[in-house]
């Protein structure tokens, strides 16, 4: 008999196939990166909040049954335990935080989250009854999840990072259903390979590793799916499942939006459009102008004093600056990760951008969050902060309302725009290629142990990306300046 854990039992309430795959056919899961950045916050997460019981004892075996030995020896201490291991009824669990308390102990799930998910709450009744089971006197339950609120103040000290909330009474009438959970999951792993049909719970809660084995995308199916339609998650589900695959297989009249027939349009004739509106609005533009791009990272756990958990920490600008349109320059700031970057990248940044000039911008969105968020963190500087905020042009909105290219299918994003436009600008042949890896990479770069050797090709890779962010906006804004037809 397969043995089943908490994170078994909870794939399977996903969906019964997903646990199936993961026991008999591993290899076939692809994890991504969101899902690896997910695994490695909670990793972090709850090496801190074991850091909040210095006199905790770590069970680190890699035998399970010497865990379980392990924990019974521990609980006789009186001390809190990380990773008590427990067993019921042939279902295995590990508890994150297992604190003393009056009368028995606490049981703490730690979760790199902001707030209790729905989501928790059948983790942490697994986590419950086994242990109850098990014998474990528990007084309660919690969810131990960060505090956005926390600012952390330096020194390594993490008091208040944690928000622990009780879920002892929101779980008990989920413990009742555990015995028929854990019946369900066996049926399954005994039978053959379940058949199900890919829907929402193939990404609900958690993206499955087995989306490519058990759902071709429809991409490879056609190379205009019904499903590009921009904001047409009902109607692009409703076609397909109507038997259309393929856009230009769809009756127009079965399209009402405008910018619905305006991509199913473009799609059939292959004809790309470009509103004259388009140069128009750019040609009133003065000059200097600038090209804005910026990077960040992301920290469940913050690193440096006066930032909280998740705050947006910019580390790298990109500037393309037009004197006039026949005069182009460059410039850029990427953080060296000795320390916090954001008063040298304020301070440089302003200094880049001069006080006169339109700042374009791709999605205005991120730029302008992040130059609030300086002015709030440096009033000293607030002002011209500010004051570059009321600057910024927005291109994504003006090529949305105004161009489309059936390459593009359905999407305005930087990186489906360019290439319609300028196709030598590949993003392939960079060795960072998009947002994410520029985030993996700075965070590369602060890591003590990288070498000086690594950190030079990780800052030469982040500064070449950065810098076909803003050439690739320079080199819209002039095809929208120089077109004189609506159509390509």
């Amino acid at each position: 008999m397969t043995g089943l854990s908490k994170s078994r039992i909870l794939a399977h309430r996903q969906c019964p196939k997903r646990l199936w795959l993961q026991i008999h056919k591993p290899e076939l899961a692809q994890y991504g990166d969101q899902q690896q950045q997910r695994f490695d916050a909670g990793n972090t997460v709850g090496e801190v909040a074991r850091g909040l019981y210095p006199e905790g004892l770590l069970i680190e075996n890699e035998d399970l049954g010497q865990c379980l030995t392990e924990t019974q020896a521990l609980l006789r201490t009186g001390k809190p335990i990380f990773e008590a291991t427990f067993q019921h009824d042939g279902v295995l669990i590990r508890a994150d935080l297992l604190l003393p308390d009056a009368n028995g102990y606490r049981l703490a799930e730690v979760k790199s989250a902001t707030s209790v998910k729905d989501v928790y709450l059948p983790d942490a009744a697994i986590q419950s009854w086994v242990a109850r089971k098990a014998g474990v006197p528990l007084t309660r339950v919690e969810i131990a999840h960060i505090d956005r609120s926390f600012t952390y103040p330096g020194g390594g000290n993490y008091n208040g990072l944690l928000k622990h909330v009780d879920v002892t009474s929101a779980i008990a009438t989920l413990e009742a259903e555990i015995p028929a959970w854990i019946s369900a999951a066996r049926a399954t792993l005994s039978g053959a390979e379940p058949s199900l049909d890919h829907g929402a719970h193939c990404r609900q809660p958690y993206e499955c590793p087995f989306i490519a084995y058990c759902a071709p995308t429809q991409q490879q199916v056609t190379e205009y799916p019904v499903t590009m339609l921009p904001w047409g998650g009902r109607l692009a589900k409703q076609l397909f499942d109507e038997g259309y695959a393929d856009l230009r297989d769809v009756p127009v009249e079965r399209l009402s939006k405008p910018l619905h027939q305006k991509v199913w349009r473009i799609t059939k004739t292959k004809v790309a459009e470009l509103n004259p509106e388009a140069t128009k609005k750019l040609n009133d533009l003065p000059y200097p102008r600038y090209f804005l791009d910026f990077e960040s990272i992301q920290f469940a756990v913050p690193i440096w004093s006066d930032t909280r958990p998740y705050d947006q920490i910019i580390f790298q600008w990109s500037c393309h600056i037009q004197k006039s349109e026949m005069e182009l320059s460059h410039t850029a700031f990427l953080a060296d990760g000795t320390g916090d970057p954001r008063r040298q990248f304020a301070e440089s940044l302003l200094a880049a951008i001069g006080t006169a000039g339109p700042i374009f911008v791709y999605n205005a969105t991120f730029e302008r969050g992040r130059l609030q968020e300086l002015a709030a963190a440096f009033p000293e500087i607030s002002a011209q902060l500010r004051a570059a905020i009321v600057r910024l042009y927005d291109l994504l909105p003006l090529a949305r309302a105004h161009y489309y290219h059936q390459d593009m299918q359905g999407s305005w994003s930087l990186k489906k725009v360019l290439p319609t436009i300028a196709p030598e600008l590949d993003y392939e042949n960079l060795a960072i290629g998009d947002g994410g890896m520029a985030m993996d990479a700075f965070a590369e770069i602060l890591y003590l142990g990288t070498s000086a050797e690594r950190r030079r090709e990780l800052h030469e890779g982040l500064l070449a990306y950065c810098e076909r962010d803003t050439y690739a906006m320079v080199r819209i804004a002039e095809y929208f300046s120089h077109c004189n037809s609506s159509s390509e």
